[in-house]
């Protein structure tokens, strides 16, 4: 018997803590909001739709949104609000599913193949919990419904804010030929940028390029680009997945020799790793960096904190530290991660770094 499609939704709330913001103190309503900590190393952590026009946006720094928009409303985070709404939202959701994947406070996969209640249309329940959503929080949400993980996050991307999209299997195609690497989930911008190099542009030029040659560029989520790009993916809604680390990882077609090379790839690697731990609204107590040499040989040095961080600049500069020559003479550099583990609520950063290497 031939197994039937799923039916995912992927759920994304609108510009959660600055909409948060914006509910609950009147005078932010219909203002350009930044939610961020104040001080010289402060980024923004979500910025108000009104804000965006002007060119604000997510782990930009604080200063240079504050340039570019100078009527910006600049508002402190409180997690536990954060962290409040989304339990409500969480509760609507297992109305409709127990298959419920948590990505952060404000974004979800939900499995609705076989839903608790609504019906069987998967487009009928996205648009029932979107209702049930504002009625519980006065707040927004945007959903994409689709046959997988992937093709329904595409879709919630696609009809911002306060959308609902169905993205069938037929019309993905298309799509996917047309949309640029950097606009595939999952390929950051500087995969994007290497992609580039290789001559791959789009989803088309990744569908052209042989599963072998992407592994070799680019290890095993190479052959995962592979796949999405004919948009396939057979990953399952795994609920109550608690995550144990945030990272991020890059693999480099040219190895790097020297550690001023490891280095200078620190800072883009922290401000993916700072996009997920907000996003989640985590910071971590343990900074781990990894490298994977061009003979697949894999190290890791870790630093043990006395405190959370989450600030891609603090993040950069304590892996930075655990770069040496030593560590790296004679061997070129393959791959280099960074991951933050000991997880738990983000507090302001500390003015000062002090750390104890393991």
């Amino acid at each position: 018997m031939e197994e039937r499609p799923r039916k995912i939704i992927h759920v994304d709330m609108d510009a959660f803590y600055a909409s948060v913001e914006q509910r609950d103190d009147p005078r932010l309503r219909g203002r350009p909001v930044a939610v961020a900590w104040g001080g010289k190393r402060s980024v923004v952590l979500t910025a108000s739709y009104e804000a965006r026009p002007f060119g604000v946006r997510s782990a930009m720094p604080l200063y240079r949104a504050l340039e570019r928009c100078p009527e910006l409303r600049v508002v402190e985070p409180r997690f536990e609000a954060y962290r409040e709404v989304s339990a409500q939202v969480r509760e609507v959701f297992l109305r409709y599913t127990p298959l419920v994947e948590p990505l952060s406070l404000d974004e979800a996969y939900l499995d609705v193949t076989a839903p608790l209640t609504g019906g069987p249309s998967a487009t009928r329940i996205a648009g029932s919990i979107r209702a049930e959503i504002h009625a519980r929080t006065g707040l927004t949400a945007t959903a994409g419904v689709s046959v997988n993980k992937f093709l329904a996050k595409l879709a919630s991307g696609l009809n911002k804010p306060d959308g609902l999209t169905v993205l069938l299997s037929e019309q993905a195609d298309a799509l996917l030929a047309s949309l640029p690497t950097a606009d595939f989930h999952g390929i950051g911008p500087a995969t994007a940028r290497k992609l580039a190099a290789c001559g791959i542009h789009t989803g088309a030029d990744l569908r052209a390029a042989s599963p072998e040659r992407l592994a070799l560029l680019f290890g095993r989520v190479g052959e995962h680009f592979a796949r999405i790009a004919r948009g396939q993916d057979d990953r399952p809604v795994e609920p109550d997945r608690a995550p144990v680390s945030i990272g991020a990882e890059e693999t480099y077609a040219d190895d790097l020799h020297v550690p001023e090379q490891v280095r200078a790839a620190l800072p883009n690697l922290a401000r993916n790793v700072e996009r997920r731990l907000v996003r989640a609204g985590l910071a971590g107590r343990v900074v781990i960096l990894k490298l994977k040499f061009a003979d697949r040989a894999i190290v890791t040095r870790r630093v043990s904190l006395p405190h959370v961080v989450w600030e891609a600049e603090a993040l950069a500069r304590v892996a930075a530290r655990l770069v040496t020559r030593e560590l790296i003479v004679g061997r070129g550099v393959r791959l280099v991660g960074i991951t933050v583990s000991g997880l738990g609520p983000p507090t302001e950063p500390p003015p000062r770094l002090f750390e104890q290497v393991d």
